[in-house]
Formats: structure tokens, sequence, C-alpha cells
């Protein structure tokens, strides 16, 4: 007896949409974590100073606006320690965002949970972050995590039904 490839094909599981675009956001989110962690490792031992005026002039910008200004005085506090604690946290965070990825791809239930929780206890940061300075990006990632939290809320809350109603009564 042979099976045909078009019963295979039927038989094989689609991803869920949803959980594949919020995947592929956790894995963007991991590729930029990353960047930003080699970014600040590669800066040890070198004069950030030396380094932004060398950029601000490249770009042109007026050295004594503010906006360089600001830079100076933000980039005055990066030291070599500082830089090491970004580049390992800025990798951590990479790392979880991975294990987030995958897990929401491959649809495992840990996962959606852990993903719930993170984006959960990083909502209240970011509205306070909006109520101190009101930006676009800001309201933008700020959407974007509470549609993937109302998304998982809801694929939780089926899944438990499903498995309720699955469930032998008396167990």
């Amino acid at each position: 007896m042979t099976i045909s490839s078009t019963h295979i094909a039927r038989t094989r599981k689609r991803h869920d949409k949803g959980l594949v675009m919020i995947a592929a956001y956790k894995v963007f989110i991991a590729l930029v974590f990353a960047a930003v962690g080699v970014g600040a490792l590669r800066l040890v031992g070198k004069d950030v100073g030396d380094l932004l005026s060398s950029l601000i002039s490249d770009l042109r910008f007026n050295p004594e606006g503010r906006f360089v200004n600001f830079v100076f005085d933000k980039a005055s506090l990066l030291d070599d320690p500082a830089l090491r604690r970004i580049g390992l946290g800025a990798f951590c965070y990479a790392a979880v965002s991975i294990v987030e990825g995958v897990g929401l791809y491959l649809e495992k239930a840990w996962a959606e949970y852990l993903t719930l929780a993170i984006t959960a206890s990083f909502l209240p940061i970011e509205i306070r972050e909006l109520a101190l300075r009101f930006t676009w990006t800001r309201v933008g990632i700020f959407i974007i995590n509470v549609v993937v939290l109302i998304y998982l809320i809801v694929i939780v809350v089926e899944r438990h039904r499903k498995n309720r109603a699955a469930a032998p009564i008396g167990a």
C-alpha cells in the first residue's frame, strides 16, 4: 500500500501564521541585540569620545549642537566595565529572544508562556517611557507588544479550553 503525496501534504501540520510572525519578530530582535552586544564589546579598550568626535566630524554635525553635546555627555558614562555589561546584557537578551522565537515557531506551550511573561513584564516600562518622552517608534513597539500579548493570551486560553474539553470526565 502506498501513501500519496497529497495525503501526506494534507496530514502535515501547518504552522500558526501568527506564531510564525511573532517568532520572526523575536529572531529579528535577537539579531539586533546580538549586534548591539558585538558593537559594545568592540568598543572595549577604545576611547569612545575620540571615536564619536571622528564620527561627528565625518557626518558634518555641528560640534556645538545640543544633540552632539547630549551624545558626548552620555558617551562619557561608557567605560570598559559598562561596555562589557552592555555587551553581556545584550547577548543574554538575544539568547532569550532566540529561545522564544524557536519555541514559538515549534508551537511549544512553554515558549508561549515565556513570551507572555516577558512581554507583559516590559509593558509597564514601555508605558513609563512613553509618558516621559512620546515618540512614534516607542508607540509602534508598544503596539506590537500589546498585539503579541493579546494574541498569545487568546492562543493559550483556546488551548486550555481544548484540553479541558478533551479530558475525561472525573479526571
